[in-house]
């Protein structure tokens, strides 16, 4: 039988924490809508104000060079990603935008990550409406990512009042968003993996992250043959095992009696205890029962566990 992820962390109410490592890329202007559905994988212009969805932004050549949550925001989108590929991804997303009315920008304003049970009733004593995406302040977005996980967007001069709102909350480390991501197995491109993958090896067809009915967008042929022809012969899978420290993790793996190398990490997370979690590209067809370790670390063997969702259809 297949293995859950057996990390559990302790339940809260409501807690939150500064999401300094997450930033977002803004698209503004009367063809921000047209321009974003020419270069993506998701379907833009069928988004609705009132929902997000996962894609990502490729070469000519299906390799990613963000994977974002894009959500409507101030009058126009929000491509939120992680911060340390954010540089290159708008410099990339933004070389065609000379012909169209859009501006792309690195946004100024702070992440905060709100969790807990009573997440949902502090959003809605804070925002207007319903919905799963909604304003939030003057300027911010409130943004649904899962039963117990908000994700604010906001000025950083309104963070002050936020943590007014939430002086009854527990303050959390920022690695927990790590944790909810890497259990529900969503992934994200860091600077060192940009222009590695093409979106299927990170499972975004899993997360509704690719339309497969829009037009053409750039990387979309690749994208396509790896859907319709079976090109794609890697997927993400979930690794959970000890560590001894959160340097970024390299795996190996178990071949007969000899270890070959598995990889690096796409992303970690680590308990205080030493229990871990990584997400990490392999073959598809490896068997579940394979060991790994991380390089360096004879004592400590790691395994397959199961992710939330079908790799198979």
């Amino acid at each position: 039988m297949r293995a859950k992820p057996s990390i559990s962390i302790k339940p809260f109410s409501l807690a939150w924490t500064a999401l300094t490592d997450w930033q977002a890329i803004t698209a503004t202007g009367e063809e921000s809508k047209s321009y974003l559905q020419g270069q993506v994988t998701c379907d833009v212009v069928q988004l609705n104000p009132f929902h997000s969805t996962l894609g990502a932004h490729c070469d000519a050549k299906g390799r990613m060079w963000s994977l974002f949550r894009l959500f409507h925001h101030h009058e126009g989108y929000a491509l939120w990603q992680h911060k340390s590929a954010i540089d290159t991804a708008l410099q990339e997303i933004k070389k065609y935008s000379v012909f169209s009315k859009v501006d792309l920008a690195i946004s100024t304003q702070v992440s905060i990550g709100i969790f807990g049970e009573d997440a949902q009733d502090f959003i809605d004593s804070i925002t207007d409406g319903g919905g799963d995406v909604r304003c939030c302040y003057a300027h911010g977005s409130a943004i649904k990512i899962d039963a117990q996980r908000w994700l604010l967007l906001i000025d950083a001069t309104e963070q002050k009042e936020l943590e007014k709102e939430l002086q009854n909350a527990q303050q959390i480390e920022p690695e927990l968003w790590d944790y909810f991501d890497l259990i529900q197995g969503i992934p994200r491109v860091t600077a060192p993996h940009q222009n590695s993958h093409i979106p299927q090896t990170l499972n975004l067809q899993a997360l509704s992250g690719i339309s497969f009915e829009k037009g053409c967008y750039t990387g979309q042929e690749t994208v396509a043959r790896a859907k319709y022809r079976g090109t794609n012969k890697k997927v993400m899978r979930l690794l959970q095992g000890q560590a001894m420290n959160n340097n970024t993790y390299t795996f190996e793996r178990e071949v007969g009696e000899n270890w070959r190398s598995a990889g690096e990490a796409i992303a970690q997370y680590q308990a205080p205890n030493g229990d871990a979690l990584a997400l990490i590209v392999l073959n598809k067809d490896i068997e579940f029962e394979t060991r790994f370790k991380l390089s360096g670390d004879s004592d400590n063997y790691w395994t397959l566990v199961d992710l939330p969702y079908n790799l198979e259809e």
